[in-house]
């Protein structure tokens, strides 16, 4: 995997960590994870811009925004235990299958 696209990774894992820990703040009034929130998306849209020197804006933000969407909609599941109707299953399946086309048969982030 290229340098560019480890660190979109790792910026999809933080933005996903500062989201989750969004809903634990319960709207800022939880102190460790009103400041979990801001760190991760802090170090979130810092890797992200690093990302951006080699990777194409659109392409970067449509997986990194992608990714998170899934990630977070699993992480709504199992750990705040949402729950999830057919249409949500069959709208993140296609945010996901829009990502795997990107990865797959575009040219344009590599």
């Amino acid at each position: 995997m290229p340098k560019a696209w480890a660190i979109l990774l790792v910026a999809i894992v933080a933005e996903t960590i500062g989201t989750a820990a969004l809903q634990a703040s319960q709207q800022f009034t939880r102190l460790v994870p009103s400041v979990v929130v801001v760190a991760g998306y802090a170090v979130s849209f810092w890797l992200l811009a690093l990302a951006l020197r080699s990777i194409p804006v659109g392409i970067a933000y449509a997986v990194w925004s992608g990714l998170g969407i899934v990630c977070i909609a699993l992480i709504g599941r199992v750990v705040f235990g949402q729950r999830l109707d057919g249409p949500a299953f069959l709208g993140i399946a296609l945010i996901l299958a829009g990502v795997l086309v990107i990865q797959i048969f575009s040219r344009s982030g590599h």
